[in-house]
């Protein structure tokens, strides 16, 4: 488990841990940013750690020492959200016995997260539209604006853009919030950091034990597809943390990855290699050869040479099988 990768510290705390060159340089960008007051839109799938990377760019940011609000918005009900984030004054409506200070304006010098923001209504976009407009706000039954400090992180596990054209999200609103866009990875694209991230869970989940994982169900770790992402891996290594007693075997490590077969993971991936008729095994071979050199060059960041070495290829051959999918998309019409 040992190699080089990024503890990225600040007081007490570890935010981000890989050794995955793309998520370093996502990294570098979270932090020539984060010194800025730009608003930021966080987009990943559930449980990438969009609220980790928020937590980070507070922390290395000039905000550091203000308040950090997080607010998940798909939890929070519609008919109670602008009082939640707003505020109101008292007599605003029938319960409302006393005035009330609203997130955002706890939040003042500091950041707000609003994560699942692709779940906040119509009316309330208005309403934070003017905030990030005008830098003030007005609280429900209120007449008097309120000045307000805040910098915005928003997190988004679908694509705005479409929201947009199905005007289902502002598209102004949609501009404010995304003068930075970060696309954090999920897991299976950065496998290379589960050793690190199974260490580090295991020494937050037993910190005085002496546990170890065996190199067999580290395997079906790293072969395992993740669709819960980091959360996903840190619940296996909790629940594998508690029947471990020297070492973390294979026993240990929950069913849906012992049972994961990785020719049906082959096959589930290349679905367009079956038709009426069964399966077609020369559409079976190009369909993964092409997801091969697809994922090797997204390694490599686009370098061809680099990515002709992850598959042990020369790279005239890397060169030749590239232009074979260019020049005949059908022999992988899945992809194209």
């Amino acid at each position: 488990m040992v190699g080089r990768h990024i503890h990225m510290q600040s007081p007490g705390k570890v935010s981000i841990i890989t050794q995955n060159r793309r998520m370093r340089e996502i990294l570098k960008m979270a932090d020539k940013v984060a010194v800025s007051d730009s608003s930021i839109l966080l987009v990943g799938e559930t449980g990438v750690g969009k609220e980790i990377f928020a937590d980070h760019i507070h922390r290395v940011s000039n905000r550091t020492q203000g308040p950090s609000v997080k607010i998940g918005l798909s939890a929070m009900p519609p008919d109670l959200m602008a009082s939640e984030l707003f505020g109101y004054e008292k007599g605003a409506f029938t319960s409302a016995n006393e005035t009330k200070i609203g997130l955002f304006e706890v939040a003042s010098k500091g950041t707000v997260f609003l994560d699942d923001v692709d779940d906040i209504p119509m009316d309330i976009q208005a309403k934070l539209l003017r905030i990030l407009e005008c830098g003030e706000l007005t609280r429900v039954g209120g007449t008097r604006p309120i000045p307000i400090n805040i910098r915005l992180i928003s997190a988004s596990k679908v694509d705005l853009n479409q929201m947009v054209k199905t005007h289902s999200f502002r598209s102004d609103l949609f501009y404010r919030i995304n003068v930075v866009t970060i696309e954090i990875p999920p897991l299976r694209e950065r496998l290379d950091d589960i050793p690190l991230l199974v260490e580090h869970f295991i020494r937050r989940y037993a910190p005085n034990r002496n546990l170890s994982i065996t190199h067999e169900a580290l395997s079906y770790l790293m072969n395992y597809h993740w669709p819960g992402n980091l959360r996903e891996l840190r619940n296996v290594i909790h629940r594998a943390t508690l029947f471990a007693q020297k070492e973390i075997s294979l026993e240990e490590i929950a069913p849906e990855i012992r049972n994961n077969n990785p020719v049906e993971t082959i096959i589930g991936a290349c679905s367009v290699c079956f038709d009426e008729r069964g399966m077609h095994f020369g559409r079976i071979i190009a369909c993964l050869e092409h997801k091969l050199i697809l994922e090797a060059l997204k390694r490599a960041g686009g370098n061809q040479s680099q990515a002709a070495k992850l598959l042990n290829l020369s790279l005239s051959t890397f060169r030749d099988k590239m232009k074979k999918y260019q020049e005949n998309p059908s022999d992988c019409h899945d992809l194209i």
